[in-house]
């Protein structure tokens, strides 16, 4: 099991770093990194726009990532 980073270390990730990767990866990369929810989501999936500390977000087609962002 992969420690559980600081708060600090979460907010350094770039949601960038995670375009282009394979879909299943990407989300358990996010996980090892300390986000406690990862949502993975098909393009134009209707969703709310809370923000909600802790959860990075996937736009997936293809099984890649298109689009990532926090919240």
């Amino acid at each position: 099991m992969a420690p559980i980073p600081t708060p600090d270390a979460r907010r350094e990730d770039s949601p960038e770093a995670y375009v282009g990767m394979e879909a299943h990866r990407a989300e358990r990369l996010a996980r090892e990194r300390g986000w406690g929810t990862v949502r993975s989501l098909a393009p134009g999936t209707i969703i709310t726009m809370e923000y909600v500390e802790g959860r990075l977000n996937f736009e997936v087609a293809d099984g890649r990532v298109r689009r990532c962002w926090k919240g």
